[in-house]
């Protein structure tokens, strides 16, 4: 009965998980949280990451009610996700197997998020698709955020925007370019309101992922369709994505925010299945990597 530990740090979350054979025993985490409107900085993040991580350690064992001589391995974040919180994290990850004579798992954080969500939701062979704030190849810049989120729950009027779809790649440059040029006019004359702005853009971003989305249960014969992610909690998302299953006689999986926001124990339960696999990272190749592929990831552990 192998248990993992998992320190995941990538952005403004920091958290410590425990796993043991698919059960979660521990999973507390921090957000670095900055003044409206300023976003994180790396410098300032990693600073953040670093006051908090050993209790945060010590927290997660406390919960689990586990020592050190119970874990069996140590997982960090390797990427992707802003450098110098994944170095701060990464530099206590290796710390501690060398204290505790523990070997070493260096994680891709979106597999992480991946094996959480099947380990929650219970999806033998499904269609992921991963959406979060920046380390998805699906969905970055701009991605929906929080605070329009909120406000596009206050919209009532859909306003047309560029909707750019080839295959399986989507662009969400146009809607960016098109917004900063018809906005102002748009709000000044009284056609839509800042809400319906946000209603729209979420809207038209979501309906694109779950148009690839559904592409890809085609292309697969795939009958399982998983949310993954931190954009993953956005229950219109999750609407837009249930209703296309339905159509296609297939299952949703989604997770709520205690697993779909970074966190230490979906970290741990990567770790978990790559330790089961005989994966081991030597402490020469345990750094970081800030542009890590899912794609890079040989998954040895599922067939």
């Amino acid at each position: 009965m192998p248990a993992v530990l998992g320190f995941e740090g990538s952005a403004n979350k920091i958290g410590v998980g425990v796993v043991r054979d698919g059960k979660v025993l521990a999973n507390p985490r921090r957000t670095y949280v900055t003044p409206p409107g300023t976003g994180f900085l790396p410098g300032d993040t990693a600073r953040h990451h670093r006051a908090v991580i050993l209790d945060l350690l010590q927290e997660a064992l406390t919960e689990a009610g586990l020592t050190s001589q119970d874990i069996d391995c140590i997982a960090y974040t390797k990427g992707p996700g802003m450098g110098a919180p994944l170095v701060s994290v990464a530099v206590v990850a290796r710390t501690v197997a060398q204290l505790w004579n523990k070997p070493l798992l260096g994680v891709n954080h979106c597999i992480g998020h991946i094996e959480m969500g099947r380990l929650i939701t219970g999806a033998t062979n499904p269609t992921v698709l991963y959406v979060s704030g920046g380390n998805t190849q699906i969905s970055n810049d701009p991605s929906p955020g929080y605070n329009i989120e909120q406000m596009a729950k206050r919209g009532k009027k859909l306003v047309e925007l560029p909707y750019t779809v080839k295959g399986m790649d989507v662009s969400f440059s146009g809607i960016l370019s098109f917004i900063e040029d018809v906005a102002q006019r748009m709000l000044g004359t009284g056609e839509c309101t800042p809400e319906d702005l946000c209603f729209s853009l979420q809207e038209t971003v979501f309906a694109m992922l779950v148009e690839i989305t559904e592409r890809a249960m085609a292309h697969c014969g795939s009958q399982e369709a998983l949310i993954v992610g931190g954009v993953g909690c956005n229950m219109r998302l999750q609407e837009m994505m249930e209703t296309m299953c339905q159509e296609r006689g297939a299952r949703l999986f989604a997770t709520d925010e205690r697993f779909c926001i970074d966190n230490g124990a979906m970290i741990a339960q990567a770790g978990w299945e790559m330790f089961q696999a005989g994966h081991r990272t030597p402490l020469s190749d345990s750094g970081v990597t800030q542009r890590y592929r899912t794609d890079e990831v040989e998954v040895t552990w599922r067939d």
